[in-house]
């Protein structure tokens, strides 16, 4: 699927813009004191779901794919926070990486040209979001699914990347 820059800016607007009641979704923060916490949260989410992963008890599956998911959830927090922005819900924080963190094609060629590439948000890291975020919630509300070995391999390195190339931005 074709990473859509406007969709996300689009959709970071309005969700910028909506609160129900005391329920904001993404609002203006200088709570930096919060980066480190989240950080921290993130990698040893991610060190729990692996011992998960390698446990032998019935429904590690199901949780290894959900702790994943909030290993990338607490570090997304933190990328977030650096740019001056709090979410205060899942696909808000989606939102939020898509439109913060993935530079449009002239940014990235200013940020080769400065040798920075290695600071490059990408799109795929989006959709390992996307997709973390999913299957989270089908192995926590669908007693049926599932789920192969392979699959939860493949949640858990997404994860791993996905914390690795935020920790590397936000040099933690």
């Amino acid at each position: 699927m074709e990473f859509d820059k406007e969709f996300y800016e689009k959709e970071f607007e309005k969700l910028l813009k909506k609160k129900e009641g005391k329920k904001f979704y993404i609002k203006n923060s200088s709570s930096t004191f919060k980066i480190n916490k989240f950080v921290r949260k993130g990698t040893d989410s991610l060190e729990l779901a692996n011992l998960i992963k390698d446990s032998d008890k019935t429904a590690k599956d199901y949780w290894a794919i959900t702790i994943c998911y909030y290993s990338m959830l607490y570090i997304a927090k933190a990328a977030i926070l650096t740019k001056g922005y709090e979410t205060d819900d899942h696909y808000a924080t989606q939102i939020a990486l898509g439109h913060l963190l993935v530079p449009n094609e002239i940014e990235k060629e200013d940020l080769e040209l400065l040798e920075q590439a290695h600071k490059i948000f990408e799109d795929d890291y989006i959709e390992y979001f996307e997709d973390a975020r999913k299957e989270s919630s089908i192995s926590r509300y669908s007693a049926t699914k599932v789920y192969t070995e392979r699959r939860v391999k493949e949640i858990f390195e997404n994860a791993r990347k996905f914390i690795s190339r935020i920790r590397i931005i936000l040099n933690k």
